[in-house]
C-alpha cells in the first residue's frame, strides 16, 4: 500500500518518529499491516555499520533488499535509517514504483549541534550512540531532502527539538492521512505510483542480484579459511557447503589474498555478463554454486 521513508541526521528521533508513525497508523481505518524495516532488524551495530563505505554499502543493500521483498498493497513498510543520500532514497522510491504503491518521505528536521548533543546524552546513559568520528563523517554528508525531487515528494517535516515527537504531531497527522486515504478516480491530492515495463518485468533488481551475490560468495570464502585453518596447510577434499550444492575440492592450501582476488574476479564476470544476458543470479544458493564451480575450475580441480 505505501512505502515511507524516514531521514533526517543521526540522533535526529528518526526512530521515535517511525514509532509514532506506526502507532497511529494502526489506531486509523485502515486494515494495512504497519512495519517497521530498521538496523535494528538485522542485528547491526551502527559504529560498525557506518564504519567504512564497504560497510555502508552492505547496509544500505540489506535495508533495500529487505524493503524490495517487503513492499506490498496489503502492508505499509516505514523504513527507519539516516536515508541520508538522495540518490539512494531514489532507489527507495523506484521500489515504491514498481510495486505500485504509495511514497512519501519523513523528514526530522534538527540542527547538527542538537543531534550532536542528543548523542552525547544518551552516551551518558549508556544507550547506542555514534562514535564522535562516525558522527561527524555522517553529519557532514547528510543530504537534505527537496520536496521538488519526486523521490522526496510529499514530504512530510517533523521539528523534534522544537515541537518534540507525539502521534498528534502535525506532520504524522498529515502522513497518516495521505497514507490512508480512499482515492478514486476525482482523487487529487494522493498519488499512487505506477510501475513502468521495466520495473513490471521483474521483483529483483540487478542491485539487489549483486549484493546476493556478494554476500554468498563471501559466505564460501569464509568456509573454505575456516576449513584450512583446521588441515594446518594440507590438503582439502570435499568440503561441503550445504544441501544441494556441490562439493569443493582444493588439492592445495589457497591463501586469502588469492581467494579474494578470485572472489572479485568472479563477482566482475558475472556482473559483465549480465549486461548482455540474464541477470546476476538473485538467491544465495544459486550464487555458491556458480561460484563453487568456478573456483574448481581455476584451482584445477575435479
Amino acid at each position: 500500500m505505501a512505502l515511507v521513508v524516514i531521514c533526517g541526521q543521526p540522533c535526529s528521533g528518526k526512530s521515535t518518529a517511525a514509532f509514532f508513525l506506526a502507532e497511529a497508523l494502526k489506531e486509523s481505518e485502515s486494515n494495512s499491516t504497519i512495519r517497521i524495516i530498521d538496523e535494528a532488524s538485522f542485528h547491526l551495530d551502527r559504529n560498525q555499520s557506518y564504519a567504512n563505505m564497504t560497510a555502508e554499502k552492505n547496509l544500505r543493500g540489506a535495508l533495500r533488499s529487505e524493503v524490495d521483498r517487503s513492499v506490498s498493497k496489503d502492508n505499509i513498510i516505514i523504513v527507519d535509517s539516516l536515508n541520508s543520500i538522495k540518490g539512494y532514497r531514489y532507489e527507495l522510491w523506484c521500489l515504491a514504483r514498481a510495486a505500485g504503491i504509495r511514497y512519501s518521505v519523513l523528514f526530522c528536521d534538527v540542527e547538527e549541534t542538537q543531534c550532536k548533543k542528543w548523542n552525547e546524552q544518551r552516551m551518558e546513559k549508556c544507550e547506542a550512540t555514534y562514535d564522535d568520528t562516525i558522527f561527524e563523517d555522517l553529519a557532514r554528508r547528510f543530504e537534505r531532502p527537496d520536496r521538488r525531487n519526486r523521490w522526496d515528494s510529499p514530504l512530510f517535516e517533523l521539528s523534534p527539538y522544537k515541537d518534540g515527537i507525539q502521534k498528534s504531531s502535525a506532520a504524522i497527522v498529515d502522513a497518516v492521512s495521505y497514507l490512508t486515504k480512499k482515492v478514486d478516480s476525482k482523487t487529487r491530492d494522493v498519488k499512487i505510483l505506477h510501475p513502468t515495463i521495466a520495473t513490471q518485468s521483474t521483483r529483483f533488481s540487478e542491485a539487489n542480484s549483486l549484493y546476493e551475490l556478494d554476500r554468498a560468495t563471501q559466505e564460501v570464502t569464509n568456509v573454505i579459511v575456516e576449513a584450512q585453518s583446521q588441515s594446518i596447510g594440507g590438503p582439502l577434499n570435499g568440503i561441503s557447503l550445504g544441501q544441494g550444492l556441490p562439493t569443493l575440492n582444493m588439492s592445495r592450501s589457497v591463501g586469502l589474498p588469492e581467494l579474494r582476488r578470485l572472489r572479485r574476479t568472479f563477482i566482475k564476470l558475472t556482473g559483465q555478463t549480465s549486461l548482455s544476458g540474464p541477470p546476476p543470479p538473485s538467491d544465495a544458493e544459486s550464487a555458491k554454486r556458480m561460484f563453487v564451480d568456478y573456483l574448481n575450475r581455476e584451482l584445477g580441480t575435479t
